[in-house]
């Protein structure tokens, strides 16, 4: 299993999306198997998931962006939203947030 690690951005952002115990089954979804997301097309290697709210089902759920850094045995947690705020994510920025990523660390 891999350890989460949650970048500023996606805190702020989860917290009003899902609750702790939501929280806890996505992570252990994804350090599970890490590779459960689609690669984003032209961001390299960002990926993204859709999760079910409880009594939401997957329309009505969130879509989660990460990055598997495996080499180094974590994940990070992009950013969290529903689709009804955005569709998708443009390429160009999560390539940005994984190159300021890369500096964090």
């Amino acid at each position: 299993m891999f350890t989460i690690v949650e970048t500023p951005l996606y805190i702020k952002m989860v917290d009003s999306l899902l609750t702790k115990e939501e929280q806890g089954e996505l992570h252990t979804m994804i350090s599970q198997n890490p590779d459960i997301g689609d690669v984003v097309p032209k961001s390299g290697v960002v990926r993204k998931v859709r999760f079910a709210r409880q009594g939401g089902g997957k329309s009505g759920g969130v879509r989660v962006i990460y990055y598997n850094r495996l080499e180094n045995g974590k994940i990070f947690m992009l950013l969290v939203y529903t689709k009804a705020k955005t569709e998708n994510i443009p390429a160009h920025i999560l390539k940005d947030l994984v190159k300021e990523l890369d500096t964090w660390q």
